[in-house]
């Protein structure tokens, strides 16, 4: 098995690289729906009062309602983008592809879907603890992340 982990800061700017692909994938989604939106809002805002207590819950509501259906919409992208590139026969998202490294279970073999999909999952809970399980993959022996350690997956160079 390929004992050569990749380090933090290549893991960072695979991420970084990812960042960028998953935000243009994500405008084509997402300008449409705010495009949408902000119609409705405008038409919307025509008759407004903000005085009137009774106009402006529903507006606060739709505006809240709507981040919450974005920020769904991202997790989800990033989720089945991570997924299915790293559990595909490139081993990859397009970032880790850029400099050369893969994905593989603790026995060195390509990931199935389900293996994939726990891992990018698990990148969740690393996102809700401020980070830190990403953080791990600098301290940890086999340079695993949080969501790493639950799929057990490491991250390596080819």
């Amino acid at each position: 098995m390929n004992t050569n982990y990749a380090g933090f800061w290549m893991r960072f700017v695979a991420i970084v690289i990812d960042g960028i692909i998953i935000s243009i994938l994500r405008a084509f989604l997402v300008v449409p729906i705010l495009a949408m939106v902000g119609i409705s809002f405008a038409t919307g805002l025509e008759d407004f009062d903000p005085s009137n207590m009774d106009e402006l819950i529903p507006l606060i509501a739709t505006i809240v309602a709507t981040a919450g259906v974005l920020m769904l919409i991202s997790t989800v992208i990033w989720v089945l983008y991570g997924t299915l590139m790293e559990s595909s026969k490139y081993q990859a998202t397009m970032g880790k592809l850029a400099l050369g490294l893969i994905v593989t279970d603790l026995n060195g073999s390509k990931l199935d879907f389900s293996k994939a999909l726990l891992r990018n999952l698990g990148k969740i809970l690393s996102n809700f603890i401020l980070m830190i399980g990403y953080i791990m993959a600098a301290f940890t022996e086999k340079k695993q992340g949080l969501h790493d350690i639950i799929a057990g997956t490491v991250v390596v160079q080819k």
